[in-house]
């Protein structure tokens, strides 16, 4: 029985030795699996080891440095209209006589009423004092605008100055040290480059999407809204997701530097659809800079008509590259006429930067004022010229238009103020003079309120406070209509009698 037990513990010890040797074997078999696929592919791991994605993320595409940056300075704008503002209509007939001095288009009538409305956007601070710039169609025609920082503090700007050309505007909040976005160069922007942007879409503040620059000099013809439109359009197209709130907002490199102001996207839906588009920030700052400086934008003119060159134009033409824009005719006393340019010349690039087509070439023109000079390098015959073009303004000068600070006047009893580029963006008008103390005053028979905009006097425009004098005074006797706005959007005229 002492045997039998014994030979069958040998036996039971031998095959345990042989299970544990088995799976010994087997577990050193998937140990060495595991280490022969870790040398493979030494950046896979398995989820639960992901403690921080600075070891996942190679070094490049680490987007949270410009997230950090740039997002505290990114605004969420808040606009408010009320039932009258952005051009109230009015649907009752105008009486034939006046619209001998003020046109059709005057809407004079009935007042047709609106409810109140909001808006929304995004805006970038760009100076520690309180400039922030944002699209123009974001703040057009608002009684009141509002700016909510990414901590959450909430402010009312001011209207420092728009440029619908480029659909670029620039507000003022009274605040110092706030957050800033650095200027980045956007010519160095490359197609493939990742790129962020940042914003404010469907009131989900401050969200940041990342995508990469799929074209650049992109023209949708978004801002054009008539052949003699000046819009200036040489988008950056990026695949970046972009949603309405977005616009004005960043879109930012790398490195967190402003490199467009989001406008634009391309959708049948009106939501996101795989591409969006931005004010390169080359434009922009130069905008920007103007508005502080001038008061108005400054545009630069080469004084040529232009084409696109395509297949057909090419060989109808006998052109021998499509790298560049066909000149169809210079204007005359134009910069492009005096430094010898004319119609047939190929423009292959401005101040030796290439422009393959009209969009690239009006986006540097749009760079520099009036008395610039600027190299033009072109093709005629075949042959590679150069010329010096003085750039000029539309009344073929030089010289530069700058806003004079309007000041009140007191005339007839009244006093006539300027209008405030925030009532001018509201009401779509681009000047006037707003009366006060009318009770006091002779305007008081006329049946005019407190408030009043005057934008017109018979068929002569008004642009400020001295305009009303000057062309009063000019009307010796008969009846004198005068025309304007009120601050709520209510158009009216006045016949007032001179003696």
């Amino acid at each position: 029985m002492k045997t039998k037990q014994f030979i069958l513990g040998v036996a039971l010890s031998a095959v345990m030795g042989g299970g544990v040797a088995v799976g010994s074997y087997k577990l050193l078999e998937d140990e060495k699996v595991v280490s022969t696929e870790q040398q493979q592919y030494p950046n896979v791991r398995y989820t639960s080891e992901m403690r921080s994605s600075n070891t996942i993320v190679p070094e490049g595409l680490n987007f949270v440095k410009a997230a950090q940056v740039s997002t505290p300075a990114v605004v969420h704008v808040k606009t408010e209209y009320s039932g009258n503002s952005g051009g109230e209509r009015y649907s009752g007939p105008m009486d034939p006589f006046l619209r001998e001095f003020f046109g059709d288009g005057s809407g004079f009538g009935e007042r047709v009423p609106r409810g109140p409305q909001m808006g929304s956007g995004s805006g970038v601070i760009i100076a520690s004092n309180g400039y922030i710039v944002t699209n123009n169609h974001v703040i057009d025609k608002a009684d009141k605008i509002e700016v909510v920082m990414d901590d959450k503090r909430s402010m009312t700007a001011t209207l420092v100055g728009t440029d619908p050309t480029t659909d670029i505007a620039l507000l003022k909040v009274d605040a110092d040290k706030l957050p800033t976005v650095r200027y980045g160069n956007s010519d160095d922007l490359q197609i493939g480059e990742w790129v962020l942007a940042v914003g404010n879409p469907m009131n989900l503040t401050s969200t940041v999407t990342a995508g990469i620059v799929s074209a650049k000099g992109r023209n949708i013809n978004i801002l054009r809204t008539s052949a003699n439109d000046m819009s200036i359009e040489s988008f950056i197209q990026t695949d970046a997701a972009v949603n309405p709130g977005n616009s004005g907002g960043a879109l930012v490199n790398l490195n967190g530097d402003l490199v467009g102001i989001n406008t634009a996207i391309a959708s049948q839906t009106g939501s996101f659809a795989g591409y969006s588009f931005a004010v390169p920030s080359s434009i922009v700052s130069k905008v920007v800079d103007d508005l502080l400086k001038y008061g108005e934008v400054q545009r630069a003119l080469l004084g040529a008509r232009i084409s696109e060159i395509d297949a057909e134009l090419a060989k109808e033409k006998n052109i021998k590259t499509m790298n560049g824009v066909y000149i169809i005719d210079v204007s005359e006393n134009s910069g492009a006429k005096e430094a010898g340019l004319q119609g047939g010349d190929v423009i292959t690039a401005i101040n030796d930067v290439n422009v393959p087509k009209s969009s690239r070439l009006l986006e540097q023109i749009a760079r520099y004022r009036p008395g610039d000079k600027v190299k033009v390098t072109y093709l005629r015959d075949g042959k590679e010229k150069t010329a010096k073009v003085t750039l000029k303004n539309l009344n073929n000068s030089t010289e530069l238009v700058k806003r004079s600070k309007a000041e009140p006047i007191t005339f007839d009893g009244a006093t006539f103020e300027p209008v405030s580029r925030q009532e001018m963006s509201k009401l779509g008008i681009t000047g006037g003079a707003k009366i006060d103390g009318v009770a006091k005053s002779k305007f008081r028979e006329t049946g005019m309120k407190d408030g009043f905009i005057i934008t017109k006097i018979d068929k002569y425009p008004v642009e400020e406070p001295s305009d009303v004098e000057k062309l009063l005074k000019n009307f010796d006797s008969g009846v004198v209509y005068i025309a304007g706005v009120y601050p709520d959007g209510l158009k009216a005229y006045y016949p007032i009698g001179k003696e």
